[in-house]
């Protein structure tokens, strides 16, 4: 029996080896391809909290349109409405309430918790039940110039602009507009 050999072979048919040069490109073409997804991934990363941050949602004091462990966006470039939920920072924390009232407003609230804006009573379809909860402030309120009334939509036990550590909320503290629920996945969708 005959034995093959490297040597036996025609010149063509020998098979190469890598060159050492071969190696080492694609050594440096794999460090550069995964260096550049990770600049990438930090990119989009920071553009995301930049310009659509995503909060975890902690008690009920927003239950029932927000729940606990929900996981929202939000936008940092939505004119702020009536009605519209905003994140914002207060004493090193981030709250997640309802705008009541606008730079401007006066803001009412009666023994029964029923809301009254510059005179009229709000419509809040959002809220089961109304309530004073926990209220310190003097009404009426007259809001200053970029200053919102916040409050929760549990408002049994959300603590929001009607008690006067939080009180009004300043635009500068405002992180963005709540727009859409992104976790659980069986929850996604938008924010009214």
């Amino acid at each position: 029996m005959e034995e093959n050999n490297k040597t036996d072979l025609p010149p063509e048919e020998q098979p190469n080896s890598v060159p050492a040069k071969a190696g080492k490109r694609f050594s440096r073409i794999l460090i550069s391809t995964v260096s550049s997804a990770l600049v990438a991934a930090a990119i989009i990363v920071l553009l995301s909290w930049l310009l659509s941050p995503a909060l975890n949602i902690t008690g009920s004091g927003m239950s029932p349109t927000l729940s606990s462990s929900q996981t929202v966006l939000c936008s940092k470039f939505s004119d702020i409405e009536q009605g519209d939920i905003i994140a914002f920072y207060y004493n090193r924390k981030i709250l997640v309430k309802r705008v009541i009232g606008l730079p401007g407003d006066t803001i009412e609230i009666s023994g029964d918790g029923t809301v009254i804006r510059n005179g009229s009573p709000l419509d809040e379809p959002y809220i089961s039940d109304k309530s004073l909860g926990k209220c310190d402030m003097q009404f009426p309120c007259t809001l200053d110039d970029g200053c919102y009334f916040v409050m929760g939509d549990n408002r049994d036990s959300s603590v929001d602009s009607r008690y006067s550590q939080i009180g009004c909320v300043y635009e500068e503290n405002i992180i963005g507009k709540v727009y859409l629920r992104i976790l659980p996945l069986k929850h996604f969708g938008a924010v009214d």
